[in-house]
């Protein structure tokens, strides 16, 4: 059955203090990227609450706490753009062995936005099954909304041994299928190469010390995590995400 017009409010109004509350939280802890974006996502809340509210008290209540809010988030978007311009922004993620809740899309989201046309890739691992399906599954990421991708970028390590025609085929497959929805993938081996990158042409950078390789084998075909990644145990690793003017190519 649907909910009335004012159990909508109510849940909004509860998701909106949730938000915010942790926007807090965030903010007192100075991770200020993540702490604007929930601010952000708690103002839209609040402002379907406002929408919604009669009551003459209650909303000039909420106009206060949005202005304020909003004050805040205009504050650390200020900060965050001068640290940018700087080249100062350095955010270190530390996954430890087992840690679970880093799926791509939880990695990667607040990097992601309408910027975004352009990605490059450097990984020596694109080589086998597994490693084919995580850049697969990364690519599927990246043609998602709100990404406007339109050229990718790999540079990886050639497998010259019996794998190396799954590598190839898997790679075309790949590239014909990003093809059929506008995406352009370009591919270029290095026999040199080691160090693992992924670089958004909005200016992020993130170098992940396994690379896209950091998720463990699930422990069965049926279990939990083989199909939702933020439920698949993880490899410890370090993430280290950086902010730069400009993104060079490969």
């Amino acid at each position: 059955m649907a909910k009335s017009g004012m159990g909508r409010q109510a849940d909004s109004a509860a998701a909106a203090v949730t938000v915010l509350t942790r926007a807090v939280e965030l903010d007192s802890e100075s991770q200020y990227q993540p702490a604007l974006v929930c601010y952000q996502e708690g103002i839209d809340l609040l402002l379907q609450v406002l929408r919604g509210t009669k009551d003459p008290a209650t909303r000039c209540s909420l106009r206060e706490k949005i202005s304020r809010y909003m004050d805040r988030a205009e504050n650390i978007k200020k900060y965050l753009d001068q640290v940018k311009e700087d080249g100062k922004y350095h955010k270190q993620i530390k996954i430890e062995e087992n840690a679970t809740g880093f799926s791509y899309e939880s990695l990667f989201q607040e990097y992601l936005n309408e910027t975004v046309t352009e990605v490059w890739i450097e990984d020596p691992y694109i080589r086998q099954t597994h490693q084919l399906y995580n850049f697969l599954r990364f690519c599927e990421m990246l043609i998602k909304r709100p990404c406007k991708v339109k050229t990718i970028h790999l540079l990886t390590s050639l497998n010259e041994g019996i794998g190396n025609m799954q590598q190839s085929s898997g790679l075309k497959e790949i590239k014909e299928s990003l093809r059929n929805h506008g995406v352009l993938l370009e591919v270029e081996y290095s026999s040199s190469i080691h160090d693992r990158e992924i670089r958004f042409n909005n200016g992020w950078m993130i170098k992940i010390g396994r690379g896209l390789d950091y998720f463990k084998r699930p422990q069965g075909r049926f279990s939990l995590g083989y199909c939702d990644f933020d439920l698949r145990p993880c490899h410890e690793t370090t993430v280290d995400i950086f902010h730069t003017k400009h993104t060079k190519k490969i």
